[in-house]
């Protein structure tokens, strides 16, 4: 790897996010909170004054058109870390202690949207401007959005934007990656922006709105009021964030094609987006069934909540229409099931994905097919097209990989805060992006009170399911670690 290309990289990305972060400054100004303009035009200048020492220390060629796909990863991997570092800095201006605001900071870029938060009376506006706004920022991904605004990534980006959006299957809009990631970031404001207008007519306010938009179509979960969705007591306002989390949950690319091209039939004939479709169906009319008898709902209440809650946690958002930690433990099974499966691939929502939970079930039908015919040959296909081999070993690779983490972590987690439901719900929640747990870290819930080394493996579960396994686990190999230097001529 050439060290002159990944920290030139490095610095071009840091020197853009650090304006970025001057936008809760405009919030500050907006409600006369002047105070707040210092956090984040700290946070500023030390991203902005990073990049220029990397780009000015470090020389590298004008384009990084021959990038490689070990420099690409380890970018995007020292992009979101040291990226996280520099969102937890306006925390710290808060009071958050140094553990508590990385834990704020990571959970807000990876979209988990586990919170440390107990009071939010304590904090003003650009606070939770810049939690929603850092979770929108990291539900499309930050990569993505510097490879569509900056020339110098046009052609190096194809690297960098599948580490960050890895999937069992490359999908692109265009032959040019700049191109596709300006389109997903078009689809991406545009629904943002339909949600948000919606949420006010509904009657919620401006702000609220606009946060809580951020945090949807981010499949993040942060709201600004601290009862989450639940607070705002309106069955408009629960249905119309219902909605807009099953879109995050589903693939932008293909949205993207449907509406470019006025063909609502494509959404049929995917069979990723069938199978996301269903299970989001059946699971919530059980969960329905099961609040409404066993829990006291009226019929329209437990439907309602049902589809929220389902796809909520489906689609790793996170967010709470009632306190489902009281709800009947058949409820909760429910519930648990969902933060095994995930939202689509391309999508914001994080988890094991959709389309390998159905390959790898297709795969399964395969091997006992397999068994009762050796000398058959059988091909396992996805919408009508084979799906290669080496995808398929790729596929039960990175299952196999997602629940050693989940169970060693559950193991080291239970142990530390002697707690098994912590363990598994707290590590299911942070390695799945998808925020509340069960028993003390329910949706009402927090994990301010988690011990400092168990909140650092969370922070490291977090960034390890957003940016799925494989670019961690490649850096794990001894192989990965060979740099070099190019001057330039």
């Amino acid at each position: 790897m050439r060290i002159n290309y990944i920290t030139n990289a490095l610095g071009l990305i840091l020197f853009y996010f650090g304006f970025i972060i001057l936008v809760p400054i405009i919030v500050a100004l907006i409600y006369e909170d002047y105070y707040s303009i210092i956090p984040f035009l700290s946070a500023a200048v030390i991203s902005v004054s990073s990049g220029f020492f990397l780009r000015k220390i470090f020389k590298a060629p004008e384009t990084y058109n021959d990038m490689k796909n070990r420099e690409g990863l380890l970018i995007v991997v020292s992009a979101w870390t040291i990226g996280s570092i520099i969102t937890a800095i306006p925390y710290l201006f808060y009071g958050l202690s140094p553990a508590n605001a990385l834990f704020e900071a990571i959970s807000g870029v990876t979209t988990t949207g586990a919170t440390i938060l107990t009071d939010f009376s304590l904090y003003p506006k650009a606070f939770f401007f810049w939690r929603s706004m850092s979770q929108w920022l990291g539900g499309m991904g930050i990569i993505v959005l510097f490879i569509a605004i900056l020339p110098q990534l046009a052609v190096a980006g194809r690297q960098m934007f599948f580490a960050e959006a890895p999937g069992p299957i490359e999908e692109k809009i265009t032959p040019r990656i700049r191109s596709t990631a300006k389109a997903l970031w078009g689809i991406y404001i545009l629904l943002t922006f339909l949600e948000i207008t919606f949420l006010m007519i509904a009657g919620m306010p401006a702000f609220d709105a606009i946060c809580n938009s951020f945090s949807t179509l981010a499949a993040g979960g942060f709201s600004p009021h601290p009862e989450s969705i639940m607070g705002y007591k309106s069955n408009y306002i629960d249905i119309i964030v219902t909605v807009f989390m099953f879109l995050a949950g589903a693939n932008f690319v293909l949205q993207y094609k449907v509406i470019s091209s006025g063909k609502f039939k494509l959404l049929s004939k995917d069979s990723e987006f069938k199978t996301y479709f269903n299970i989001v169906l059946i699971s919530s009319l059980l969960l329905a069934f099961i609040i409404s008898f066993l829990n006291g709902y009226s019929l329209f209440d437990g439907v309602r909540h049902g589809f929220f809650q389902i796809i909520s946690i489906i689609t790793t958002t996170g967010f709470a229409s009632q306190d489902f930690e009281a709800w009947d433990t058949r409820a909760k099974v429910v519930i648990f099931a969902m933060m095994m499966i995930g939202g689509c691939a391309g999508s914001a929502g994080g988890g094991v994905k959709v389309v390998r939970i159905l390959l790898g079930f297709k795969y399964m039908l395969r091997e006992i097919a397999q068994t009762l015919h050796p000398k058959a040959v059988l091909q396992i296909k996805l919408d009508r097209t084979v799906v290669q081999h080496d995808v398929l070993k790729q596929i039960l690779g990175f299952i196999i990989f997602y629940f050693t983490i989940l169970i060693l972590s559950t193991i080291v987690v239970s142990i530390i805060e002697n707690d098994a439901l912590i363990g598994i719900s707290g590590t299911a929640a942070t390695l799945g992006n998808i925020g509340p747990g069960f028993g003390a870290l329910g949706p009402m819930s927090n994990f301010n009170s988690l011990s400092i080394v168990t909140k650092l493996i969370f922070c490291l579960d977090m960034l390890v399911g957003r940016l799925e396994l494989i670019p961690f686990l490649v850096m794990l190999h001894p192989d990965f670690w060979h740099f070099y230097s190019v001057k330039k001529a």
